[in-house]
């Protein structure tokens, strides 16, 4: 049994059309290595990036059997964090930051 963490950035498709294309590359790399940060904090494993989405895992590696999901809904709730403070254009006058949705998956999983 393991727990997944998913995310995506709400709205990326439009956004990435109305930023230049450097702005959208350099929100999802520090939004990211927030998450990177985070993942190494909570014991949860960062399976792959594809675009703005964001997939973790925890039981994968080690047993975490006890609380593989406890780690999964606390990472869950801190990368929510990260992503509220993580401005869209770090370098512009807009103080809007990034907003994402998440999934977690608590059970079987298979390749």
């Amino acid at each position: 049994c393991v727990s997944v963490f998913f995310s995506d950035v709400v709205g990326f498709t439009s956004m990435s059309s109305d930023m230049e294309a450097g702005k959208v590359s350099n929100m999802l790399n520090r939004l990211f290595a927030k998450f990177d940060d985070l993942a190494q904090i909570h014991g949860v494993q960062k399976i792959d990036v594809i675009g703005d989405a964001y997939l973790a895992a925890t039981n994968v590696i080690e047993d975490q059997s006890s609380d593989h999901a406890a780690r999964i809904a606390r990472f869950a709730i801190d990368a929510m964090a990260a992503a509220q403070a993580t401005r869209l254009d770090e370098t512009g006058d807009d103080p809007a930051c990034v907003r994402i949705r998440i999934g977690i998956h608590c059970g079987s999983v298979s390749a």
